[in-house]
């Protein structure tokens, strides 16, 4: 039986206020993807999108739980290799990653040159030139190549969430450290957190449900 591409297990991350301060920033997380797709993901600014991000391809170390990609707990993989597993774009595409104190040699090699899971964080998208096109059809490229495919924004144009629907098949909101699965946009927009999230943004899609 084929390992899900990516599993994220009990998975939870802690911040303390020192070492043995009170915890100030808690994330957890629980969920698998077993096949290829586009996967949005939206959650206002320090709900712990990057920090999720980080955890999945093994630049943060997780206080608990686990992260498997194609059956590899990302830490088990050596730190050179673990952007082919999965490879985290932070806002203008600086690739993130991670040095271990374990050595290389003791650790398991990547089972692939080319990565599985791309996570694009808030990438920079312009209405005043064709690099929108040139996302999109990547994101699809990927996708056509049976690669996982994150795309998190921060919506503050209409358009943002247009190109959300076009290209999801499902969609993640996090919140105050916690991370909700959706199916559709649809049912995204039926938790009352996301709609008081996008505001009036919001506001063209419920009155074309209603």
């Amino acid at each position: 039986m084929t390992a899900p591409l990516l599993e994220v297990r009990e998975l939870v991350k802690e911040y303390r206020l020192g070492r043995f301060g009170p915890p100030v920033f808690r994330l957890e997380a629980d969920f698998a993807v077993a096949e290829p797709t586009i996967v949005g993901v939206m959650g206002p600014n320090g709900s712990g999108k990057t920090t999720l991000f980080e955890l999945i391809t093994g630049s943060n170390r997780p206080s608990a739980g686990q992260v498997r990609c194609a059956g590899l707990d990302i830490h088990d993989v050596r730190p050179r290799e673990r952007d082919r597993l999965a490879i985290h774009y932070h806002q203008a595409y600086q690739v993130r990653h991670f040095r271990s104190l374990k050595p290389s040699f003791l650790m398991r090699r990547a089972p692939t040159d080319y990565p599985l899971v791309h996570l694009f964080d808030e990438p920079q998208f312009s209405l005043q030139d064709g690099y929108i096109g040139f996302m999109l059809n990547f994101f699809r490229k990927l996708r056509r190549e049976e690669r996982l495919v994150f795309v998190c924004l921060h919506p503050n144009e209409p358009y943002h969430l247009e190109l959300l629907r076009e290209i999801c098949e499902g969609y993640m909101f996090v919140f105050q450290g916690t991370v909700t699965e959706a199916a559709s946009f649809d049912a995204l927009l039926e938790d009352e957190r996301v709609r008081a999230y996008l505001g009036d943004l919001a506001k063209p899609y419920l009155r074309s449900a209603a």
